[in-house]
């Protein structure tokens, strides 16, 4: 069980994925601006976060950007999943140190796919899987 932050203004949204991801066993906190997801990565260490780029308070943007210089937070995954599709935008979140960018309208499915790889990679890196590599 992964504790997932998602950080997104859209009420219907978060419930959405509170629900697809809390069917997948995952411990789910939810925040509706950027100002927000900082105290909440504080107080909840999660394991990967799925971030809006469009908040108000504080821009996805900016929060990954304080989120990457951080000692301890910058190595958490982060998932820009947002309605900002131009090439500067997915580009620009990927050189701020996104993990993965995803476009809405988005399928859901194809998002806990993309966590559930991200997550394994992690565990993978911190030695809490052992490898499937033969040798």
């Amino acid at each position: 069980m992964a504790r997932i932050l998602i950080a997104d203004d859209d009420p219907l949204l978060r419930a959405l994925l509170q629900h697809k991801l809390a069917a997948e066993d995952h411990q789910i906190f939810a925040a509706e601006h950027g100002g927000e997801v900082l105290d909440m990565v504080r107080n909840h260490a999660p394991d990967l976060i799925v971030l809006d780029a469009m908040m108000p308070v504080m821009d996805g943007f900016e929060v990954l950007r304080r989120l990457k210089a951080g000692a301890s937070e910058r190595d958490i995954p982060v998932i820009m999943l947002t309605a900002l599709k131009r090439e500067q935008d997915v580009v620009g979140g990927l050189q701020l140190g996104a993990a993965d960018y995803l476009a809405k309208p988005f399928i859901p499915d194809e998002l806990v796919q993309r966590i559930r790889r991200l997550l394994t990679t992690a565990q993978m890196e911190q030695g809490n899987v052992p490898s499937r590599r033969p040798g």
